[in-house]
């Protein structure tokens, strides 16, 4: 028998025992992927990549910020000038968990408002009758966590469901498209005048100490 039929069996025999266990491998965090089968544990495929899942709230990818936060702690990733003001950057939130605090603030969603630009999530401006809200840039988690809702909870003991339809920017700020207003803070959850409403909250208090978790 010459030399190449049996490279070629080789090869062959080589290639059938290989690719099963090939095609079953996991992708960790950050690893390609297509599809929920191809990432290992809790992981979800974000983006093509494998990342933690937001509305479990795992922690798993904690060097990515993937499930909204770094672990226990998010440091700011740099900053901001605005008129001779210096603000920290962030690119991450702190975890999510069943209970997360926040700042809850205010924001005007319709054309014209507070906002700026349409909402990111559905390139839409939202009446001051919907109960809207955009995240914190970790927390947005470019994007996956858009047109889902959150459960927010005042120290009044009053809950409301609010849909997600913006990012906080707390990376950019200071122009047009952030109708001029500052970088967020890592730790924002900002409202509409219904989100506070439903709270019984005084919207010209500005900043309230809240909490919320996936819906």
């Amino acid at each position: 028998m010459s030399p190449l039929p049996l490279l070629l069996c080789l090869s062959l025999l080589f290639n059938i025992f290989t690719l099963p266990f090939l095609s079953q491998a996991l992708s960790s965090c950050n690893g390609p992927c297509q599809t929920l089968d191809d990432c290992a544990g809790q992981l979800i495929c974000i983006n093509g990549k494998c990342n933690d899942d937001p509305d479990v709230g795992t922690t798993t990818c904690k060097s990515s910020g993937g499930g909204g936060g770094s672990g226990g702690t998010c440091n700011p990733s740099g900053s901001l000038t605005c008129e001779g003001k210096t603000y920290p950057t962030y690119t991450c939130s702190p975890p999510v968990t069943s209970s997360t605090p926040a700042k809850l603030t205010n924001n005007d969603f319709s054309e014209g408002g507070d906002g700026g630009a349409p909402s990111e999530c559905d390139e839409k401006f939202h009446s001051n009758s919907e109960k809207v809200v955009a995240l914190s840039t970790g927390w947005y988690n470019e994007g996956s966590r858009c047109g889902k809702l959150i459960t927010i909870t005042a120290s009044n003991g009053r809950s409301v469901s609010a849909t997600v339809v913006d990012e906080c920017d707390s990376m950019r700020g200071c122009d047009d498209e952030h109708a001029g207003q500052p970088p967020c803070k890592n730790n924002i959850v900002d409202g509409s005048d219904a989100v506070w409403s439903a709270l019984g909250l005084n919207k010209d208090v500005g900043v309230v100490d809240v909490t919320w978790s996936m819906a």
